[in-house]
Parts: C-alpha cells; structure tokens; sequence
C-alpha cells in the first residue's frame, strides 16, 4: 500500500514514541473521534509477532504485575526508560503493559532481572 506524505510522517513519528507516548496517543485518538483501539491492538499484536520472526533477537517487555514494592518496580522504570516520576508510576499501575518494545535479548533479559529484583512480575512477548 502506498502512502501520502502526511500518512508517512505520521508513521515515522509514532515509530519514534515509547510506549507511555504511544499509549497517551492511543487514548487521544480513542477520546477525540470517539472510537476504540481494540482493532488496532489485534493488528499490532500481529506485526509484532512476525517482527520477532523475522529478527528473532528482539522482543517486547511486558510489567505483568508490579508486585508488593511498588516504588521499587516504579524507581527501575523510570530509570530504565528515562522517564519523569510521574509517568513511571502510571505506566507502572497500568500493568500488564508492554514497557520495551523491540528489545534486544541482552537488553530485555537485563531489564526483567532488573524489574524482577524490585518484586515485579515479567514476560516476554
């Protein structure tokens, strides 16, 4: 399918968001026209999958539960991610919620030892 100039721009701007953005994003867009997102995770979800096929060294991180030591969970977050406070402890208490995206296996295996140190719960996806 080909795209128009706009449609491309936006595409290389939402490739360029984490997943706190691109969730603030998602729930804009859901607000503003008054639709869901549930098709578009489906279609995400897909493109991940045959991504991680393709280079199977990278993959997604997902925070399945924070755990009992919040802060803890909240602190490896934000300092993983490069994040504010704020947006740590709600990307945090939106678990389960895919928190790296594309990471490469030393990356994500680091950052789960990392999360799973500070009590929380990790998968890969």
């Amino acid at each position: 399918m080909e795209l128009t100039k706009n449609q491309q721009q936006v595409i290389d701007l939402v490739k360029e968001m984490n997943a706190v953005e691109l969730n603030g994003l998602v729930k804009a867009l859901e607000e503003e026209f008054g639709v869901t997102a549930a098709a578009m995770v489906v279609a995400g979800g897909a493109g991940a999958a045959a991504g991680a096929d393709a280079g199977s060294d990278a993959m997604n991180v997902e925070l399945t539960e924070a755990g009992a030591q919040k802060i803890a969970v909240i602190k490896v977050v934000k300092e993983a991610l490069g994040l504010d406070l704020k947006s740590a402890k709600e990307l945090v208490e939106k678990a389960p919620v895919i928190i790296k995206e594309n990471a490469k296996s030393d990356e994500a295996e680091a950052l789960k030892a990392k999360l799973t140190e500070a009590g929380a719960t990790v998968t890969f996806k």
